[in-house]
């Protein structure tokens, strides 16, 4: 029986903030996956290495975690205003399917550079030495980042002095302004309250019932207390990801939130949404001890959040929840204000897995309706390895 040979598609390996991915131009693609569809899923899935029952994506390019599980899709913008039209696409580990349902915020940090050294940016917008500002269209919910992107002697500036809790090496530091970040799927309070009771099974919260703050912003999030689930907000990755039964929870409350958020029609279909929502908790700053073995003292934080990605809690937070944090933060009321310790700020500082992060936003209420005009955060991102990818044909 003849075997087709491998397919070789030009591709680039980049980190964009504490991710990975493989990042495409669109026209790379072949004809047939240049469209959303069944073919261009099934080529990222193989590229990336699965549905892989093992769990290792070891025939592919992915890690085998939910930050190294990522593919790309950049090209010249069709909106106007914008220089490029960025695409995400959040693979499954060990299921046949590509989740498009939401951005990744560290990765975005990676689209202004990719955009510049694959040639899709206007060269008039490239300053020999200084900062090239990149418009990009996030095209999965709909909205603009604006890129901040360092350039010497007219080349993308990747190394630096930079450091980003999470990430090993200092690299040069990527602004990024997401502007209006309520999540395209609707609105910043999608039930119209701050906070909610969530009606839940008694196994999962003895009462059936546990306050919880809805929020589209960057990306669709559900925060709880820490204390509700018994967790005092400094728990590290081994904590809850070697405890099956509290994974299980926290999904089940994680679809029981998609559903109040209008997100799914019933809780069924959240096993097919698993990059949307995030799940995360929050807790007044309390010092703890960062995976790298990093003292974090709670002088130097407003508040500790854990967040959990595609069913496992992550070394450090998400790019699109640090957004939804900030902006949380910023609106007196919400759980994750409130940890804070209440009232008004426009940026704030918090604890995570690998150490911690500061995110501002700009939140205004006009006729008791809040909305938040921009967030912004630093993020650093390189290439790794470019040239090309092999798929079996």
């Amino acid at each position: 029986m003849p075997h087709k040979p491998q397919l070789k598609i030009p591709a680039t390996y980049m980190r964009g903030g504490t991710s990975k991915g493989v990042f495409f131009r669109l026209q790379d693609l072949p004809d047939s996956a240049q469209a959303p569809g069944e073919a261009r899923d099934q080529l990222l899935q193989r590229i990336i290495g699965s549905p892989d029952p093992y769990g290792k994506q070891t025939d592919g390019m992915g890690g085998a975690t939910s930050s190294t599980s990522k593919t790309v899709i950049v090209s010249k913008s069709s909106q106007p205003g914008h220089d490029v039209d960025y695409l995400f696409g959040q693979v499954s580990i060990d299921k046949p399917f590509v989740d498009w349902s939401g951005n990744c915020g560290n990765l975005s940090s990676a689209v202004g550079p990719f955009a510049i050294h694959s040639g899709l940016l206007n060269p008039d917008h490239i300053p020999e030495n200084g900062v090239a500002v990149v418009r990009i269209w996030q095209a999965n919910i709909g909205k603009t980042i604006i890129a901040h992107v360092p350039i010497t002697n007219g080349q993308v500036q990747e190394t630096g002095d930079f450091e980003l809790d999470g990430v090993t090496f200092p690299a040069a530091e990527i602004k990024l302004e997401f502007m209006e970040p309520a999540d395209g799927e609707g609105a910043l309070f999608p039930t119209g309250n701050l906070v909610d009771k969530l009606e839940l099974p008694t196994e999962i919260v003895a009462s059936g019932e546990l306050e919880a703050t809805l929020i589209n912003a960057g990306i669709p999030t559900i925060f709880v207390n820490a204390a509700d689930l018994g967790y005092n907000g400094t728990e590290l990755q081994e904590g809850i990801n070697s405890d099956e039964k509290a994974l299980a929870q926290l999904e089940t409350l994680r679809a029981y939130g998609a559903l109040k958020m209008g997100l799914i029609h019933s809780l069924e279909e959240a096993a097919q949404r698993q990059h949307t929502p995030k799940i995360a908790f929050v807790a007044p700053p309390k010092s703890y001890t960062a995976c790298s073995g990093k003292n974090i003292e709670s002088s130097d934080i407003d508040l500790n959040v854990r967040a959990l990605s595609m069913g496992k809690l992550h070394h450090a937070m998400m790019g699109t929840a640090a957004v939804a944090i900030g902006t949380a933060a910023a609106i007196p009321g919400t759980l994750v204000n409130l940890a804070a310790g209440g009232g008004e700020r426009n940026a704030v500082t918090f604890g995570h897995p690998s150490g911690t992060l500061t995110v501002g936003a700009e939140a205004v209420e006009k006729a008791g309706q809040w909305s938040v005009t921009k967030a912004i955060m630093s993020r650093s991102a390189r290439v790794l390895m470019e040239g090309y990818v092999r798929v079996p044909g």
